[in-house]
């Protein structure tokens, strides 16, 4: 194999391995979310996901999954409450401008939030000051919290109610782990939604 071909396929073999491993680690942590979440979900509750740059497009893919569908079956399943709070261009740019950066995610969880909600927040390291304050607003409106980080875990691991890490430095390869479990969770949601009959 030539040089390139040599990097490709130790690259997937990275993201392999780092995938097996964070699942033989956290299966039942998994199900266990994905249970929480559905159970929210039939109350008529809500997702709130947030992050930065890689993460702030994993929050959009993943509130479309959950919007619309992520397994097209025979069985249909009605639309899950689920929205990104990294969309609204006038809304992010008005609070950076007005306030701060770092109050993007903790303002509309403020607004749109209430108990009952899921607050998902996603960062590679943990450390991201405005998920920080937004899981922190979330848990003072009793809202629970869910993080996905890497390196770690940074502060937001020690903050939020449920929390999957990845257990690397690599950020690609941390973000790869983090939108597999995303679907992962989602899957298992309109699982139980589907066959709870």
């Amino acid at each position: 194999m030539t040089p390139l071909q040599d990097l490709i396929i130790k690259r997937f073999k990275e993201s392999a391995d780092l995938k097996i491993a964070f699942a033989q680690k956290n299966c039942e942590k998994i199900i266990e979310v994905a249970h929480i979440i559905t159970e929210s979900l039939k109350l008529g509750n809500k997702i709130m996901l947030f992050g930065n740059g890689g993460s702030a497009a994993d929050a959009q893919h993943i509130a479309a999954e959950f919007v619309n569908r992520l397994q097209k079956s025979k069985r249909d399943r009605p639309p899950l409450a689920a929205l990104a709070l990294t969309t609204d261009t006038s809304l992010l740019t008005s609070i950076s401008n007005d306030s701060d950066f770092s109050n993007i995610f903790s303002r509309q969880i403020r607004a749109l939030g209430k108990k009952g909600d899921i607050a998902w927040g996603i960062s590679t390291s943990g450390n991201s000051h405005n998920v920080i304050k937004a899981i922190k607003a979330a848990q003072e409106m009793g809202i629970r919290t869910l993080g996905f980080t890497g390196k770690g875990g940074g502060e937001m691991g020690t903050l939020v109610d449920y929390h999957f890490n990845v257990e690397s430095n690599d950020v690609p390869r941390i973000q790869e782990v983090q939108i597999t479990l995303s679907h992962i969770i989602c899957e298992l949601v309109e699982q139980e939604l589907l066959f709870q009959d």
